[in-house]
């Protein structure tokens, strides 16, 4: 009888730590600070928030501590593509929701005009492993040739302002920043002819047991990001006009605000994101693209589905 209530105690415990666990706050890792890009993200947010998800926020330097995050257990979600640390992991790392596809462009000054002059010279990226960083091994591959030196710098932004000040030649950035690049300086610059690449460069990831034991926050968390997912293929100004003005968004300057309905409806039109939130589409794209890139090691048709992409949540989404 004594094990019996020794048992029952310690079950008792384990469901109290479970429903403790389910209670607490989800823990966000962003990748990059607040900006016009993660808007529509944060409208998502806000429904979930109307639909009783509690959340919290931090914005790493990088993909890779926004990884390293969810890894070690002091984050829950994280933004990223981290296809070599799942197939390298012991952690059941798992991709939940594409967030945007890889629809990015080499930039450079005049010096060159085509990606075969970039053979040996140095370029500018997002971060090591990245989605930029797999363009130019995919670039290398294709074109039979290699880049210089790699330098890192986390935002299309940022490396904008590096081509700007002639602190770099060459760089990989982001369809808004191509554009406002262009407009205001398109006789410095040229964008070089680039192949169409549906495969995933942000996307949304957690440890698959933090998932299933949570899924009801789960479950709200992608059902609101597949309504404005979705709402925002109908009408891309949906965004500036659910956007909170006293949150992380609202306080970004004026001139980013007024520009956030051109840029979700060039962002639109140009295929970033997909209004199913990626799904078997997405995760296939992505193996064979990260596989090109040598971020997925082995024979791609021995890859598994199930071994990067957990369905379920996006699926019950959708129903």
């Amino acid at each position: 009888m004594r094990k019996f209530f020794q048992s029952l105690a310690t079950l008792l415990v384990l469901a109290a730590v479970a429903a403790s666990a389910q209670a607490g706050k989800v823990r966000i890792a962003l990748a990059e600070t607040p900006s016009d890009e993660l808007a529509a993200f944060f409208v998502a947010l806000d429904r979930a928030k109307a639909k009783g998800l509690d959340y919290e926020w931090t914005a790493f330097a990088d993909e890779e501590l926004a990884i390293q995050a969810i890894l070690s257990g002091k984050m829950d979600i994280g933004f990223g593509t981290p296809y070599s640390v799942m197939q390298k992991s012991k952690a059941p790392i798992r991709i939940i929701f594409q967030l945007s596809k890889l629809k990015f462009f080499p930039v450079t000054s005049k010096k060159y005009s085509k990606l075969e002059d970039l053979k040996g010279q140095p370029i500018t990226l997002h971060s090591r492993g990245g989605g930029t960083d797999s363009i130019a091994n995919v670039i290398e591959e294709k074109m039979n040739m290699k880049f210089g030196n790699r330098s890192y710098v986390p935002g299309s932004g940022n490396r904008v302002a590096l081509l700007l000040g002639g602190k770099t030649d060459a760089t990989i950035i982001d369809l808004s920043n191509k554009n406002k690049l262009m407009k205001a300086h398109g006789d410095k610059f040229n964008v070089l002819p680039m192949f169409d690449v549906d495969a995933s460069d942000e996307a949304l990831f957690a440890n698959l047991n933090w998932l299933q034991a949570n899924s009801k926050d789960v479950d709200i968390f992608v059902s609101s990001l597949l309504s404005v997912y979705r709402d925002m293929a109908k009408d891309p100004k949906i965004i500036r006009k659910e956007t909170d003005p006293k949150g992380p968004i609202g306080k970004l300057p004026k001139e980013v605000l007024d520009s956030l309905d051109k840029f979700y409806t060039d962002a639109v039109e140009g295929g970033l994101y997909d209004k199913d939130g990626g799904g078997m589409k997405a995760a296939m794209a992505d193996m064979e693209w990260y596989s090109r890139a040598g971020q997925l090691k082995g024979d791609l048709k021995s890859l598994k589905v199930e071994d990067f992409w957990y369905m379920e949540p996006l699926e019950r989404a959708k129903k």
